[in-house]
């Protein structure tokens, strides 16, 4: 169905409907309470809907003003030996690429700082991060006599704040009007054309073709493609430099400079809008296949009267129990941060436990909400001894 609706990435008004999800969270990772809080906490629509010019994502159904970037955001993702490997490897490869030794960073959407850290500490940078989700700490850096941190929204009023390099890793798929947003992020750059531009977001293709509705949510309200991604900053007035597809191919990341005339280049990485359509159409007839082969693995185990829990009590494992419609089919919902001990995970109120649980609970099944984790999550099930089946999405 087409919609007269202007898409945020081109403008185009040839934009299609292929989703629909209602009466969901708007909000995965905040720190829920009680219970209650967690059951009755706001719900939103998202109606996804692809433009059949530059093949950006968007939920037309999107408010922004259900949304709560608060210090009680928590989507910490330090805590795991495995993420922080990637991190570590990441910021080596910025830094070695483009000499980020000695330079000024900027960071959009920083989190509590931790990549921005990492680039100060390994490249003795100066840095700056924004995030209005940014709770104040008593750094451990050698880098903390030179990073800033602004507890707030990135926005025109910070354009004085001049960087060598500008990062902004998975927060752009925060934000819908996104053409609006490059555009601002490049104005203030204005004339220092050597300034090299990093965005990481979550891979669409990944999730059209794997039929991974776990990783479909409210606050994600922008979707990517390689060629999606790469068409958004060339008509925003940037040149791209490299797009790759990270981490188990869940994250998309492009590097970019900014330019007065965008070459028409295309990378090999770039796919062509009519995949773009075929991914989509993939996705809409394997979808009810997808939810009803979960359902009979749900039922199964309840039949069978076994334990079960989730690993991975964030946006996944949210998104997973809510369109599943999950009750006591799952126990708890298992994380490593321990900010979230003793917490419930909103829309279907699943308590948030430690690892350290499964001791004495003893789950028959464990559910890995993502599986770059598996290694991982086995080897803490072996030193708690818990002999549970891992089953991955």
């Amino acid at each position: 169905m087409q919609l007269a609706i202007n898409c945020p990435g081109c403008e185009s008004e040839k934009l299609s409907l292929f989703y629909v999800a209602e009466d969901v969270p708007v909000h995965s990772v905040l720190l829920m309470l009680t219970r209650l809080e967690a059951v009755t906490y706001p719900r939103g629509n998202i109606h996804l809907a692809v433009c059949q010019e530059c093949g950006f994502i968007t939920n037309i159904a999107y408010e922004p003003a259900l949304n709560e970037y608060s210090p009680r955001y928590e989507a910490t993702q330090s805590y795991s030996p495995t993420f922080n490997t990637f991190h570590r490897q990441l910021a080596r490869h910025l830094i070695e690429r483009y000499d980020l030794r000695g330079k000024d960073v900027i960071e959009i959407g920083c989190g509590q700082g931790e990549f921005l850290t990492l680039l100060c500490e390994m490249g003795d940078n100066r840095g700056v991060g924004f995030d209005p989700a940014f709770r104040p700490y008593e750094m451990n850096s050698s880098a903390a006599d030179r990073i800033e941190f602004i507890s707030d929204f990135y926005s025109e009023k910070y354009a004085d704040y001049h960087g060598d390099f500008v990062c902004c890793k998975m927060t752009l798929e925060h934000i819908p009007k996104t053409a609006e947003f490059v555009s601002m992020v490049r104005r203030s750059i204005g004339s220092k054309t050597d300034t090299i531009v990093f965005f990481q977001v979550p891979n669409a293709t990944r999730i059209l073709r794997d039929v991974a509705f776990w990783d479909i949510y409210y606050e994600h309200c922008s979707y990517f493609t390689p060629g999606a991604l790469a068409r958004l900053f060339r008509l925003c007035g940037f040149e791209v430099i490299d797009l790759a597809a990270e981490y188990d191919n869940q994250y998309l990341m492009i590097e970019a400079r900014p330019t007065q005339r965008p070459s028409s280049r295309l990378l090999p990485q770039e796919e062509p809008v009519t995949q773009v359509l075929q991914d989509v159409s993939h996705f809409s007839t394997y979808y009810p296949l997808q939810i009803s082969r979960w359902r009979r693995v749900l039922d199964e185990i309840q039949e069978k009267g076994e334990r079960a829990v989730i690993w991975g009590a964030g946006s996944k494992g949210v998104s997973f129990l809510t369109t599943l419609k999950v009750t006591d089919e799952i126990g708890y919902g298992v994380d490593i941060n321990p900010k979230k001990k003793g917490t419930f995970m909103p829309g279907t109120g699943h308590e948030i436990v430690l690892p350290e649980f499964l001791q004495t609970y003893q789950p028959d099944v464990v559910i890995v909400m993502n599986p770059v984790y598996c290694d991982e999550i086995q080897a803490d099930l072996e030193r708690l001894g818990v002999s549970a089946r891992l089953l991955t999405v």
